[in-house]
């Protein structure tokens, strides 16, 4: 903040003051939005009484997401009008910057595609309820899974593949 405030002052001090500013900004690191620095949280529905799905929204909120729960009586009818078909479905469903996030998306994979927007996209999904993923992560064997971009036109595209060491995205910029 003091930096801004010093630019102010040598901008006003001198004809050279935009060209001082050019330079010291070029040093300046400013952030960039990321999910954890919004201030709109991410919309959960679930149901109440999903065990893995209050774990998943913790996993979120430890990765510096905020969240609001909502426990809507017909979850599939949210899914339905978010578009999300029945192939990519999971035990709960979120929703964050216009976009929809399906199932148990590993918290990193969700910041990286929101500092990464692809322009066709609706959002991303996880079908069903892989083991080790966050709220899975129980103490059974890992299965390695895959989160897969939904696209706006109704199609998917994979996305990232997620094993227990690793994540490597397969979307090309």
């Amino acid at each position: 903040m003091r930096a801004f405030a010093y630019i102010a002052i040598l901008r006003n001090a001198n004809p050279m003051g935009l060209a001082i500013t050019i330079l010291v900004m070029s040093f300046i690191h400013i952030p960039t939005v990321t999910a954890e620095t919004t201030a709109d949280p991410m919309v959960v529905y679930k149901s109440p009484s999903c065990g893995c799905c209050g774990v998943w929204v913790e996993h979120m909120t430890t990765a510096g997401f905020s969240t609001t729960i909502k426990h809507p009586k017909n979850l599939n009818a949210i899914k339905q009008t978010l578009g999300v078909a029945p192939a990519y479905q999971a035990c709960h469903t979120s929703t964050l910057q216009g976009y929809v996030f399906e199932g148990h998306i590993p918290a990193a994979v969700i910041q990286y595609f929101l500092a990464n927007k692809p322009s066709d996209a609706s959002g991303l999904a996880v079908a069903g309820m892989p083991m080790g993923s966050p709220g899975m992560d129980n103490g059974k064997p890992y299965r390695a899974y895959q989160v897969v971009k939904l696209n706006q036109d109704g199609s998917s595209t994979p996305y990232a593949n997620v094993s227990d060491s690793n994540t490597t995205y397969l979307e090309k910029k």
